[in-house]
């Protein structure tokens, strides 16, 4: 006869996988942050493009630098969701370690710590690079010194 595992085996190995599915629930918030950012980012592109090449002097060059500080701020949020996307499949890996553990007999512990703690290293570097881009972006709103005269 196959081994099956008790109801409260399983309701516990659902009880521990908990804390990774809450954390998915925020890694999730933060992906449709940065997926809006970079809409965002994208469409001032789009606006700047259109009004590049009918732009002199200053103006000009104030389109070139914006297109450019837009460029650095889209590579950005796309490695801060590389990383926060990431570290979700570690956290769904964190789960699925847990459930077959209990199901195999398998004593897989350090696995599912290493994968955990890779998991929120990847959601610490992609909230780093978020911050960085959060920075990058206030540059653009700054108000210009020629505005003010």
């Amino acid at each position: 006869m196959q081994y099956s595992p008790a109801v409260s085996t399983i309701a516990q190995t659902i009880q521990l996988s908990l804390s990774p599915v809450f954390m998915l629930a925020g890694i999730g918030a933060l992906l449709n942050v940065l997926t809006g950012r970079l809409a965002r980012v994208i469409d001032r592109a789009r606006v700047l493009e259109e009004l590049h090449p009918g732009s002199r002097g200053p103006e000009h060059d104030r389109h070139v630098w914006e297109l450019r500080l837009l460029g650095r701020r889209i590579m950005i949020i796309n490695r801060a969701l590389f990383l926060a996307v990431s570290s979700a499949v570690m956290t769904c890996t964190v789960v699925a370690l847990l459930f077959i553990a209990e199901l195999a007999g398998l004593h897989i512990g350090q696995f599912v710590a290493v994968a955990f703690v890779l998991a929120m290293l990847l959601l610490i570097a992609a909230l780093v690079y978020f911050l960085i881009e959060v920075r990058m972006s206030l540059r653009a709103v700054e108000v210009r010194e020629e505005l003010l005269r």
